[in-house]
């Protein structure tokens, strides 16, 4: 997945984050991020970023995500691996 791709996703996430009553304040106690933050940081990979490390914290969190998508929750899965991985911080290091 390219860097675009992962940021579309990301924004999907955000999107169903903030429509989410229960989820959304959750996220935002454990990001520390404000209301504010959600249109302002959008176009922020890292934050982008952060959205996604949220979300794939709990599996019920994507299978939501994923019924709210109309997608498999295997696909939806993967995806948001795919895209964590083309985002800020998302590449692991290989020493070798």
């Amino acid at each position: 997945m390219d860097r675009d791709a992962a940021e579309t996703l990301a924004l999907r996430a955000l999107a169903w984050l903030a429509g989410n009553d229960e989820l959304l304040p959750v996220f935002l106690g454990s990001s520390g991020a404000s209301p504010a933050d959600l249109r302002g940081r959008a176009a922020d990979p890292d934050f982008l970023a952060a959205v996604i490390d949220f979300l794939r914290m709990d599996d019920a969190w994507v299978l939501g995500f994923a019924a709210a998508c109309g997608e498999r929750p295997e696909a939806t899965a993967a995806a948001l691996a795919a895209a964590r991985a083309a985002l800020p911080g998302g590449r692991t290091a290989h020493w070798t």
